[in-house]
């Protein structure tokens, strides 16, 4: 287990807020516009952590790659008009929050989530003023799995790296989190394809769902018996 920390980061799609249901939402209507067919919501949201143009590839899979990345503005715009109608905070993290708060443990979020869909978002969901740190995709030149954002992270919480347990629910994320000198969780409920195994990422710990992370972040910061 994991002890002795003072701040937790998280991974935001797929760790910290379950936003497949619009991200999906938003590829589905955009295939239905090209006249393309509907992938199953499942399969489409295993992807959602490659993002926005991990999910052009998925549902436009012949298109080159000046193609793909018009279609991947497409897509960001179309998003952006959908950030937050069915996003939620996963279901035991709420509590978690409340209590890191409540404690003065100090929390935030490394994404590569484009910082114009990560600050609307987060203030939908009543997170951001409460959050020490909030990194985006292009915060930095750097993105995960390069450790610069998590430092920045760190530095932006007050916390020594090494005081810090960062929370992801992709190899690249628990990557970048050992690179900072931090301990890791892997979030296996996460938006994970059939053919991953959180296992092979070599996290400190894997959280098989949001009741057992939320359990290891309280042991992680003390807060065992609060």
């Amino acid at each position: 287990m994991i002890r002795d920390m003072r701040a937790v980061l998280f991974d935001l799609d797929g760790t910290l807020v379950d936003t497949a249901p619009d991200m999906v939402e938003v590829l589905f209507r955009m295939l239905d516009s090209h006249g393309r067919p509907r992938p199953s919501y499942d399969y489409v949201r295993s992807h959602v952590s490659n993002g926005s143009l991990g999910l052009v590839r998925l549902g436009f899979p012949n298109a080159d790659e000046a193609s793909q990345r018009r279609l991947q503005q497409e897509y960001l715009d179309r998003y952006e008009d959908r950030l937050c109608e069915e996003s939620v905070v996963f279901p035991g993290l709420s509590g978690l929050l409340e209590l890191l708060d409540r404690h003065g443990r100090p929390w935030g979020v490394v994404t590569n989530k484009p910082k114009r869909m990560t600050d609307p978002l987060l203030e939908r969901l009543g997170l951001r003023s409460r959050m020490a740190c909030a990194v985006s995709g292009d915060t930095l030149p750097q993105r995960k799995p390069h450790p610069a954002p998590l430092l920045l992270a760190a530095q932006q919480a007050g916390t020594e790296p090494a005081s810090v347990v960062y929370v992801g629910d992709a190899a690249r994320d628990i990557e970048a989190g050992k690179a900072a000198g931090m301990s890791t969780v892997a979030a296996a409920y996460g938006y994970v394809t059939d053919d991953d195994d959180a296992a092979r990422w070599r996290a400190d710990v894997i959280a098989t769902d949001a009741d057992e992370l939320a359990r290891i972040l309280r042991a992680a910061v003390n807060l065992d018996g609060a």
